[in-house]
Order: structure tokens, then C-alpha cells, then sequence
């Protein structure tokens, strides 16, 4: 099943989400049809135009922005001035219910990828009479114990380049929490320090995670990639703004904990067999836990599901096309 054809908006603009934030909105397909709202990984990335083609164009208002500090939303995180002090979850779920007002949306589906997951699932567990459906792939929680996997357990399994890694640390920084380590970095006020870490910080991630040579070209941009690894560590490192603030009630996840608040609403989670945060189970106990969800498994599929993973997303979009809710 190929993705829908290429199409573009037909309204977009730019949203005074507060803290001297504006965030990039678009509308594509059908004014009237079923909303849906897309949301990008990262945290850092943007709402590329492939995202549109998940969404049957007749069917659906199909709904992308990109998040505070990232692709045409301004402050960029790639400006050392702009403040990541107001770039939280909070302010994020915010942003998103700003947004559908702004929209006159009542309720929408959300479609999420990676950290654009965990954002969805949260959004739904806090805010689930404006949630109809939920469809994630490359799932993720945002929990500690993903971030300890991605930044120190596959270690063991890229030696080399987990190597590399931690030598873009000072010694005494090598212990801890890296991914907050590395962000410290990158609010150094020299700018050699912050290019060589978003360096070292994209050197790694294209390491572990493999993905289509476009994810990876972006990270040859030194203005986009020192905008990702500041967003990316800035999450990362302070338990993706989810816990106490000391990490203790979020290092299972407070996301997993709080899956019975997704009873009633439908929801679909397409995840490659190969994907690395697999190695946690937590996808496997999300959807053991969400009571009304499906799990589509892709054989040989890993973070990029591939074409069998796309099959799987459009099936489900399509499906829920023609449900009422």
C-alpha cells in the first residue's frame, strides 16, 4: 500500500503560544474531513511534508506543526539566546490545545512518531476528551530507563562509537547522566564547545539508530543539528519534564504507569521487531496495559518501520477514517 500522493497546505501561520514562542501550524486535505493532528520526533525535529501522506487527503484535515524551538518555530533552539527553560512537556500539551482552539477543532486523532509517541500519549492521558484515536510508531515513553538504554546501554552493543562518545565528556562528567552532561555542552557560552557537541551527540545517534539517508543528511546542517542536541538533551536529561524533578517517578515511566487512562480510547502502535527500545519491553507492556489498543509488529522493521510499517499506518489511519468519535 504506497503512502497517499504528495500534497500541500491549503492554510498555515504561525502561533502566539506565549513566552515569546511562535509555533508553525499547517492544514492540508479535506476542511471538513475527520481532524488530525501529526506529531514530529526528536524532541527537536520538524513536521516534514511526507507526514501529510499517512492521511487519506479526502478524508482527513490533516493537521502538522512544528514544536517550540524546532523547524519554522521561533525562537530556534538553535539560537544559544533563545530560552529552554518554557520548552517543556507542559508547554508543549499546551501549545497543542492552543492550537486546536485556534483551530476550532473539538477532537482530533493523533498520529505520533518516536518522542512525538510519548508527547501523544501523554497529551491523551491528560487531556482524553479531545483524543478520538491514537496512532504511534517507533514508540517511545520518555521514560529514564529508555534514555539510560540509548545513551549507556548500547554501549555494550557499539563499542566503538559508544567510545567516541563518552570521550566528548570531560572524565568526571562520564558517570552520570550523559545525556545532561552533553546538555550542559551545549549551553556552553563558546560556541566551539556546543559545535563539537552536537557533533559528538549526532555522531552517536546516527550510530545506534538506523535510519533513511534523508534523517541522516540533516545532521550535516550545523544550525539544525545544534538545534536537535539541544532539544534532544534537554529532554533527555531532565526525565523529559514527566518526573519529580529527581528522576524518581519517572525511571519506569510515568507514561506505562498511567496507561489505564487511555481505556476508551482506540489506538494503534506500529513498531519494528529491530527496534532498539524493544530490548525494555515497554512497548509490548504499553499495549498489555491499554486496554482497546492494537500492537502491529514488523518483522525486520526498526525504528523506520520501512514499507511494511507504512502498510500497517495507513491501514489504521484509513480505519479510522470511517469511525465515528
Amino acid at each position: 500500500m504506497a503512502r497517499y500522493p504528495e500534497i500541500e497546505p491549503y492554510d498555515h501561520g504561525m502561533l502566539d503560544v506565549g513566552d515569546g514562542n511562535h509555533v508553525y501550524w499547517e492544514t492540508s486535505g479535506n476542511p471538513q474531513g475527520k481532524p488530525a493532528l501529526v506529531l514530529h520526533g526528536g524532541p527537536g525535529s520538524s513536521a516534514g511534508p511526507n507526514l501529510r501522506r499517512y492521511f487519506d487527503p479526502a478524508a482527513y484535515r490533516i493537521v502538522l506543526l512544528d514544536q517550540r524551538g524546532a523547524g519554522r518555530s521561533l525562537p530556534p533552539a538553535s539560537d544559544p539566546a533563545t530560552d529552554m527553560s518554557v520548552n517543556t512537556t507542559a508547554h508543549l500539551m499546551a501549545d497543542l490545545e492552543r492550537l486546536r482552539a485556534h483551530l476550532g477543532i473539538e477532537r482530533w486523532l493523533v498520529w505520533g512518531v518516536s518522542w512525538g509517541s510519548a508527547l501523544g500519549l501523554r497529551y491523551a492521558q491528560t487531556h482524553p476528551g479531545v483524543v478520538s484515536e491514537l496512532v504511534l510508531t517507533g514508540v517511545a515513553t520518555g521514560s529514564n530507563a529508555e534514555v539510560a538504554l540509548l545513551t549507556r546501554g548500547l554501549g555494550t552493543v557499539f563499542p566503538e562509537a559508544h567510545e567516541r562518545f563518552l570521550a566528548g565528556l570531560p572524565a568526571d562528567e562520564r558517570d552520570g547522566n550523559l545525556a545532561a552532561a552533553y546538555n550542559r555542552l551545549l549551553e556552553s557560552p563558546d560556541p566551539e564547545v556546543r559545535e563539537r557537541a552536537a557533533l559528538a551527540w549526532t555522531d552517536w545517534e546516527t550510530a545506534t539508530i538506523p535510519a533513511p539517508p534523508g534523517s541522516v543528511e540533516r545532521f550535516r546542517d550545523p544550525v539544525y543539528r545544534l538545534g536537535f542536541a539541544r532539544t534532544v538533551t534537554h529532554y533527555w536529561g531532565n526525565d523529559h519534564f514527566l518526573g519529580d524533578g529527581e528522576g524518581r517517578d519517572n525511571d519506569d515511566g510515568v507514561v506505562l504507569r498511567d496507561a489505564h487512562l487511555l481505556k476508551g480510547i482506540p489506538g494503534t502502535l506500529v513498531q519494528g521487531s529491530l527496534d532498539f527500545g524493544n530490548l525494555l519491553g515497554i512497548v509490548w507492556r504499553l499495549h498489555h496495559a491499554w486496554p482497546g489498543s492494537e500492537l502491529v509488529i514488523v518483522d525486520d522493521g526498526g525504528h523506520d518501520t520501512g514499507t511494511a510499517g507504512d502498510d500497517a499506518l495507513l491501514a489504521a489511519t484509513d480505519r479510522y477514517a470511517r469511525r465515528r468519535g
